[in-house]
């Protein structure tokens, strides 16, 4: 079976919530069906089942696209963490005993 999103098994949240946009209830439904049965990720199934509500009160699909990317780099759970935002690593430790001052 063909699903209406390519490799949507490997895409993080952001892009899931940006790709079913463009899909119309029925392809929206494949997709709920086929997560359920396989990766089951809670927060996938949260987004989607927001926009099937959505698609069920007269929303229409919208310009949401297949070939979108709203992300880069991130983690495979759909975390938006960037190496370049990490801070800067401090002095190495040291090693030997530490200098203790008891106040009296």
């Amino acid at each position: 079976m063909s699903l209406p999103i390519p490799d949507f098994d490997h895409l993080p949240l952001g892009s899931v919530a940006d790709r079913i946009r463009a899909l119309d209830l029925d392809q929206l439904d494949q997709l709920i069906a086929h997560e359920q049965s396989m990766g089951n990720r809670l927060p996938v199934l949260e987004v989607m089942r927001a926009r099937r509500e959505q698609l069920e009160q007269g929303a229409e699909p919208s310009s949401g696209g297949q070939d979108v990317h709203p992300e880069t780099g991130g983690t495979s759970h759909g975390s938006p963490v960037d190496p370049s935002g990490a801070a800067e690593p401090g002095p190495p430790d040291r090693h030997g005993l530490r200098q203790v001052t008891w106040g009296g």
